[in-house]
């Protein structure tokens, strides 16, 4: 994950926070702060067709990097006012998610904490009068027609420049018109040009059905219906049907006085229309079956580590709390990301994650500085490779890290989300230990400082890199820092 692939147009007016591909993978789209959802397309396969793997195959020239340009933008959210509840409703976009294609056309799902927005992208010719079919050695001048020299027809002619209406009605019984036809009588012609133009549409628009802020939005297999969660509740709602929804899941207490625990994202499984996952503020996966019961309070399966004796502290509910997650491309894991780890979970084995990666263990003994300024309650994303061999997250410094699933997989890299990405890469010690990563290791072997990383680097926690995504058949990440958008491929 060393390369980094061309982007046109890679520095956005606001602040990016969504990125997601499509299921080809030739896609890209970017949500920001200010309400727009930027598009990109893949350009190196687009020439020959294909995927990337197809052409290699076959033999065709294939760019070393992939490459995408921007494609089109549009407004998708406005910033709006609750005057019900003196609320002011952001237009940033929380998240974005590709429908289906069809004729053609691009679909889209987006978000902001209240409105979701049914989109449609699509290209459209542009007709035009391209041809007026005059003769440019007739001169037309005021009160005057353009006629044929060889005309015996007499033409009769009032003050005003009209005609009498004997002469019309002479003309209308007595003339007939010549078989081929008069060669002076010329009518515009209208052509369709060869220009194209991309048109965003919203199709629909589905409101009003979220009292809090809307975190998640995942669409279900059967490619008819999507779900959207919010803090205490996750609605089911069909495409093609934007004034009603079903609860399927409602967290709220009759008294909100007992509130422990929030919905904090969710996600459908990625082949089975049935199942869907959520997660919560404790640091709990539950995966829940919709044949069970049409609203579904009890959970098909829960998954959720068990704290080590004499652990527990003032800051242990708070890290616990997973902020994403994510299915593998076959729905056999759960990946999760909580403030200091990653976890892999089999849906088949509850007792336990398979896999725990440490994000930055090093940040545990400034908790207290983290929670100062608030940096403690960041969401960070995470995403899984299409061979679900490696899992990826961000960081601090708009580092993210990369992580080998599979038995004796390597090292973890670290990369910064810069034009010299292994600038701040963290190096790896010769002596190996067991539970701690590499950057855990040369942290606690240097000074203790909150700002200061591995390699003597100061760390920005205001520059973080909470959102990417994983090209669904290659290994290229898609990552946000700050307004500029990059691209890695290893």
């Amino acid at each position: 994950m060393s390369s980094m692939s061309t982007l046109e147009k890679n520095c956005l007016v606001d602040l990016i926070s969504a990125i997601e591909f499509d299921k080809t993978g030739d896609h890209l789209a970017t949500g920001d702060r200010g309400g727009r959802v930027v598009l990109f397309e893949r350009t190196d396969t687009k020439d020959h067709g294909g995927s990337r793997k197809d052409l290699e195959r076959m033999d065709y020239p294939v760019s070393k990097h992939p490459e995408f340009r921007y494609k089109t933008e549009f407004q998708s959210h406005e910033p709006e006012f609750d005057y019900l509840k003196s609320l002011e409703i952001e237009e940033k976009i929380n998240k974005i998610r590709w429908c289906q294609t069809a004729n053609g056309a691009l679909f889209l799902l987006s978000t902001n904490d209240k409105t979701i927005k049914f989109w449609k992208v699509q290209e459209k010719k542009i007709k035009k009068i391209s041809d007026m079919n005059l003769d440019p050695s007739k001169g037309v001048g005021n009160g005057s027609i353009a006629s044929s020299s060889n005309s015996s027809i007499p033409r009769p002619c009032l003050a005003n420049g009209g005609y009498p209406d004997k002469f019309c009605n002479s003309l209308s019984n007595d003339f007939s018109f010549p078989p081929g036809g008069i060669p002076s009588l010329r009518l515009p012609v209208v052509v369709t040009s060869h220009e194209t133009s991309l048109v965003a549409r919203c199709r629909r628009v589905y409101a009003h059905a979220h009292d809090y802020h809307i975190n998640s939005i995942s669409n279900n297999s059967d490619c008819e219906t999507f779900i959207s969660a919010d803090d205490l509740r996750i609605n089911l709602w069909n495409l093609e049907i934007c004034n009603q929804s079903f609860n399927i899941v409602d967290v709220k207490p009759a008294n909100m006085e007992d509130l422990t625990e929030v919905i904090t994202s969710a996600e459908f499984h990625p082949t089975h229309c049935n199942m869907l996952a959520y997660s919560s503020s404790k640091g709990s996966i539950r995966l829940i079956d919709l044949r069970q019961s049409a609203l579904c309070d009890s959970h098909a399966k829960l998954f959720e580590e068990q704290e080590a004796p004499g652990s527990r502290s003032f800051f242990t509910e708070i890290i616990a709390s997973i902020s994403d997650i994510k299915f593998a491309k076959d729905g056999r894991y759960i990946l999760g990301r909580d403030y200091m780890t990653l976890k892999l979970w089999d849906i088949n084995m509850d007792s336990g994650p398979v896999s725990t990666f440490q994000v930055h263990e090093y940040l545990r003994p400034k908790l207290c500085d983290l929670y100062e300024n608030d940096s403690i309650f960041d969401k960070f994303e995470c995403c899984l490779s299409g061979d679900g061999l490696r899992v990826a997250t961000g960081s601090y410094s708009n580092l993210f890290r990369v992580f080998g699933c599979a038995p004796g997989s390597v090292e973890p890299t670290t990369l910064e989300a810069s034009k010299n990405p292994m600038r701040r890469q963290v190096q790896t010690p010769s002596r190996p230990s067991r539970s701690l990563s590499s950057i855990t290791r040369v942290v606690r072997r240097g000074p203790e400082s909150p700002t200061v990383d591995a390699n003597g680097n100061s760390f920005d926690f205001t520059a973080k890199l909470l959102h990417l995504a994983w090209h669904p058949t290659e290994n290229s990440i898609a990552c946000a820092a700050a307004n500029s958008l990059y691209m890695y491929y290893a």
